[in-house]
């Protein structure tokens, strides 16, 4: 069965000078805070040992998003594009933009496809000039990739922002309801913000949820097993957030939890799939 990993940022280029990989105290930190041993891949920023960790979890493709931030550090969508083109087959890629000026953000997005990168990924609250989801200088961005049928990833849970304040999932609501034609995927699942999140989910069928490292021993956790098991079945994506949570530790834990055996697939494969535009 193919697996694809929503959310896995390798160890190469621009995402080797992110504070994932220049602060390992943190980042390992963290994985521990999960209770989860940090990768070995991770730890050695070996390319290698990530394609072996992915063999072994049965992860046929990770999804490697850009990132624009003024929180984390940033990562071009040429190096993702390059990064890509490096694994034929193994790696998909997501673009990101600087939202600042809307005529530069728009010919980001369009360049972005371009490279052959299957989406946009923004993080709102992580910006230099920190956003909610529902800004208006973002409004633009949202409405030509509803138009021209772009999938859009939104950062919305954990430490997406300065404060709690930009991980409200009302922010998410807002622009889910505002344009009811734009595939949202929601990375870190709008975590702590649970079954907020759930709710919008419910309410605004173009939501996706992720939620990523936040389902590893997590408040919340069985609430999101819920709702895979049952309204939010085929918008549930699989995605370790590596390197915080190594693939094959991900995996491993994710197949010890209650999933409807039937739904297993659609829950690691055809959902993200289909979000991506990969299949019908």
């Amino acid at each position: 069965m193919p697996i694809i990993d929503f959310r896995l940022r390798p160890p190469l280029k621009g995402f080797c000078n992110m504070i994932m990989y220049a602060n390992p105290e943190r980042r390992d930190r963290i994985t521990r805070q999960h209770g989860m041993e940090p990768a070995a891949s991770a730890q050695a920023k070996s390319m290698d040992l990530l394609l072996q960790e992915m063999d072994a979890a049965g992860v046929t493709t990770g999804v490697v998003m850009g990132r624009y931030s003024g929180m984390y550090g940033s990562v071009s969508n040429r190096d993702v594009a390059d990064i890509v083109t490096a694994h034929p087959g193994r790696l998909i890629g997501i673009g990101s933009l600087d939202p600042e000026n809307e005529a530069s953000a728009i010919r980001q997005i369009e360049e972005s496809l371009a490279l052959g990168l299957k989406g946009i990924n923004l993080e709102p609250g992580a910006y230099p000039t920190p956003m909610y989801a529902d800004d208006r200088r973002l409004y633009p961005i949202y409405a030509h990739c509803e138009k021209k049928k772009i999938p859009v990833v939104v950062m919305a849970g954990g430490n997406a922002g300065p404060d709690l304040s930009y991980t409200d999932p009302v922010h998410i609501d807002r622009v889910a309801g505002d344009f009811p034609g734009l595939r949202i995927a929601i990375s870190h699942g709008g975590w702590p913000w649970v079954h907020q999140i759930l709710h919008v989910a419910f309410r605004r069928t173009n939501v996706y949820l992720s939620p990523d490292q936040y389902l590893c021993n997590m408040p919340g956790m069985n609430d999101y097993i819920a709702a895979a098991n049952g309204f939010l079945s085929e918008r549930f994506l699989y995605a370790s957030s590596y390197p915080f949570i190594g693939v094959k530790n991900y995996a491993d834990w994710f197949r010890q939890l209650p999933w409807r055996s039937e739904l297993v697939e659609q829950l690691q494969y055809r959902n993200a799939a289909r979000f991506l535009g990969l299949t019908a």
